[in-house]
């Protein structure tokens, strides 16, 4: 078991992180811009897993990291059901909207992976003890 010591080292933080980027990559595009309320709102729920994940992290105790873990698992679920928009206004591919489900999916399932060692883990202190994968 490694010691996480910085919420940058998990690999929920950089999955998160890589989404985001991907997001916003993708409402730079031109057609995005006459639809500046979905644009930012999905800005806003990407940004937010990553902001929820390292704020939670911070927090120092596993019950208060397991609530921000909990607000980032709903985040990807808000960008997914927001993906479905923009697949439905033609504004991504089908084979970008299966790229971004899934990968807001996995993050999803390690978020929930991670919630729940933390609920049964002994280890309540203000680092984490957590395998690296």
């Amino acid at each position: 078991m490694a010691t996480i010591n910085r919420f940058e080292e998990l690999e929920v933080w950089q999955e998160a992180r890589l989404l985001n980027k991907i997001i916003w990559q993708l409402t730079q595009k031109e057609d995005f811009k006459s639809y500046f309320s979905l644009n930012e709102q999905l800005r806003r729920a990407s940004i937010s897993i990553m902001n929820n994940i390292s704020e939670g992290f911070e927090r120092n105790g596993n019950k208060e990291f397991v609530q921000f873990l909990s607000i980032a698992k709903g985040n990807t679920a808000e960008v997914k059901n927001m993906l479905y928009a923009l697949l439905d206004l033609e504004l991504i591919s089908q084979k970008e909207f299966e790229e971004l489900s899934q990968a807001s999916e996995k993050l999803r399932n390690k978020i929930a992976k991670l919630m729940n060692y933390l609920k049964t883990s002994d280890f309540k202190g203000s680092k984490f003890q957590l395998s690296k994968h």
